[in-house]
């Protein structure tokens, strides 16, 4: 891998950690539920991932979403999967994040990430969406892109931290207007490739 981000798969099984200088991402477990819910129980993260994901009610609805992550995860393809983000420090849960196949036809993989709000504006998304991207280009995907609902602010200015590029609008992905974010495989690996020496 890339840039400062290390992939470590769990002996005797598919699971893979992620680990950054200040976060580790990790497979999602049903007991995250309640920490979980801080970040998709709140209308300020899921009304962006909407149609995909509604905001989940309560612990109960948020375990089952696991679940059908975990079971959904078992034929997704690496790199694709979903991961829950901890602070590497700590091991509080702050958010999530994805590599998936865009709807409709599954062939454009989609990079994401969703922080619990006290974590916003620290550049941990960005941590954990460069550290998938690297993760994703060492696998051997060529590019990969985040789709975006206008007027998200925050969504886009993390797209552009973790080095994509705007390339335009579509509808093409959830029947939904997007503004389309795109990273190469080179324009990453040139970016994360060290300076000159002096």
């Amino acid at each position: 891998m890339t840039g400062t981000a290390t992939a470590q798969r769990a002996k005797g099984n598919e699971e893979t950690r992620i680990v950054t200088p200040r976060l580790v991402l990790r497979p999602w477990r049903t007991d995250d539920a309640e920490a979980a819910l801080a970040v998709y129980g709140t209308d300020d993260v899921t009304r962006w991932l909407a149609p995909a994901m509604t905001r989940q009610p309560d612990a109960a609805s948020m375990r089952e979403l696991l679940r059908a992550w975990q079971e959904g995860g078992a034929a997704l393809e690496r790199p694709a999967g979903r991961w829950a983000v901890e602070l590497r420090e700590s091991g509080e849960l702050v958010g999530g994040a994805a590599v998936l196949p865009l709807p409709p036809y599954g062939v454009d993989l989609e990079i994401g990430w969703q922080l619990a709000q006290p974590f916003w504006g620290r550049g941990l998304a960005a941590e954990a969406g460069r550290a998938l991207a690297g993760y994703a280009f060492a696998a051997g995907v060529d590019e990969l892109f985040a789709v975006v609902r206008p007027r998200n602010d925050r969504g886009a200015a993390t797209a552009r931290s973790v080095g994509m590029e705007w390339v335009g609008e579509t509808e093409k992905y959830y029947d939904l207007r997007l503004q389309v974010y795109r990273l190469r495989k080179g324009e990453f690996e040139a970016s994360t490739a060290p300076g000159p020496v002096a």
